[in-house]
């Protein structure tokens, strides 16, 4: 790989002529600025994004931290969040927390060594001290924090479409799955749902959960068949746990949507391949990923005369797994 003084060596410059004319920094004359330019090319060389940022005292890059790559959702939003910074000529740098608060501080520490100049995070600690005496600017996204810019979906509103839906279709003994108490929009889509049912008359239990990891979603819903066999509605916290639901209420004989109707949330794109297809909650993933670029690039230039809590609506959509005939009747 060509270095700056292999550049300036076939340039026949000094390596701080070639580093003006990276940066556009100084003058140079414009025959040596051709010759840097050829050489560049002749040698294909990259410039290291980092040292540049160092030598401009302003980098381009950001730092993008995501609960659990495996969840198909979040590459949804990371794409919205990439495509964003790229028009606008940033790079990010992704890092994967697995929901551990300890791996999460150590790619927020290797964001600063890189020399990021702002962070986008889907944490689910938002209001721990580490973003409060986090010194760079943060966006929430898909998460909200008291005092930080955040960009997130109507849980609320959600919670109370996917209730209503199981309500139309007949259901009369419900479950919810509650998603991690310490993630505000989950109690939000929670707390839509009981609404929803509570005006209604229903009756309901409840699982909880503590993770929206892939890896879990198995052992609830094993859990919530074994602990509510007659249940006959599920509102599942995403669409990972409606398919796990999905499958086990298959393996115990229970017919979809005849026998138990199930509605997940967030619309990942799978949902609509499955056979039933799944009834769900779409969130706006890649929307919501750009909207929070946007936001955090103005933070960064500071233009702060924008509107720092951004919340997106959300859509109901009916597949399979919830009846029809009976939302119909």
């Amino acid at each position: 790989m060509a270095t700056i003084k292999d550049v300036a060596r076939q340039a026949g410059v000094s390596v701080a002529t070639v580093s003006r004319v990276l940066n556009s920094a100084g003058y140079v004359h414009e025959d040596t600025r051709k010759k840097v330019e050829d050489a560049i090319l002749a040698l294909n060389y990259s410039p290291n994004e980092v040292a540049r940022s160092l030598y401009k005292r302003k980098s381009k890059l950001i730092g993008l931290l995501i609960p659990d790559i495996t969840n198909p959702y979040f590459p949804q939003i990371a794409r919205g969040v990439e495509d964003e910074m790229r028009e606008n000529d940033y790079r990010i740098i992704i890092g994967n927390s697995d929901e551990n608060e300890q791996k999460e501080l150590e790619y927020l520490q290797t964001f600063t060594q890189n020399n990021v100049v702002g962070v986008i995070t889907l944490t689910n600690n938002p209001d721990t001290n580490t973003y409060a005496s986090f010194s760079l600017p943060v966006v929430f996204l898909d998460r909200t924090s008291h005092d930080k810019p955040s960009v997130y979906a109507d849980g609320w509103q959600g919670g109370r479409l996917a209730a209503e839906a199981i309500i139309a279709g007949g259901s009369r003994e419900v479950t919810v799955m509650q998603g991690p108490a310490h993630v505000k929009p989950a109690q939000d889509r929670y707390q839509g749902a009981l609404d929803a049912l509570k005006e209604a008359g229903m009756d309901y239990h409840v699982i909880q959960t503590s993770s929206f990891s892939f890896h879990n979603v198995d052992r609830l819903a094993t859990n919530l068949f074994d602990t509510y066999p007659s249940t006959d509605g599920i509102i599942a916290s995403n669409d990972l746990a409606a398919i796990a639901v999905i499958h086990e209420a298959v393996r115990r004989g229970r017919r979809v949507p005849e026998d138990v109707q199930i509605v997940g949330f967030d619309d990942i794109p799978i949902s609509g391949l499955l056979s039933p297809a799944l009834s769900t909650i779409r969130q706006p993933a890649y929307e919501m990923g750009r909207a929070a670029a946007r936001l955090l690039i103005n933070l960064i230039d500071n233009k702060h005369n924008m509107e720092a809590y951004i919340q997106f609506p959300v859509e109901y959509i009916e597949r399979n797994t919830t009846r029809k005939v009976a939302r119909n009747k």
